[in-house]
């Protein structure tokens, strides 16, 4: 497949996580589907990918914007923004009404039109501080 139509495919991934649109997990994801996220708890196959997109389901309003995305052979690498407020649970976080923004880098591969592998980075630090699960750093002498 050429470059963009693997883009393609992360993008509408992305757009399920964004919409909640667990339907569209086996048109998107390969029943071999691995994530590769050591924070989140293991996710496999076409389940664990609907876990993946249940997982963001705690967000209202989720939006998903791509900032950067390239792509060479079955790989695709993409900068990415989540924004979305908290209002559901969230790795057994209760709802805390709380909005967030925050980034992400990922590398996905991609094997006849669908998601293989995902090797994604999320700033999980700052979704814990903003979520007010993990306190904001002081500055010394403040």
């Amino acid at each position: 497949m050429s470059n963009e139509m693997n883009e393609s495919v992360i993008r509408n991934m992305l757009q399920a996580v964004q919409s909640g649109a667990v339907a569209d997990v086996e048109k998107i994801f390969a029943p071999t589907w691995v994530n590769h996220d050591p924070s989140l708890p293991p996710m496999q196959g076409l389940e664990g990918a609907r876990m993946l997109i249940r997982l963001w389901s705690g967000f209202s309003n989720m939006q998903v914007t791509i900032e950067d995305s390239l792509s060479q052979g079955d790989r695709v690498a993409i900068r990415f923004r989540l924004r979305g407020t908290h209002t559901g649970e969230l790795l057994g976080i209760p709802a805390t009404g709380k909005t967030v923004n925050i980034s992400a880098t990922g590398i996905f591969r991609v094997v006849d039109g669908k998601a293989t592998d995902n090797w994604v980075n999320v700033d999980a630090l700052g979704l814990m501080q903003q979520l007010g699960v993990v306190p904001e750093p002081s500055v010394p002498g403040k």
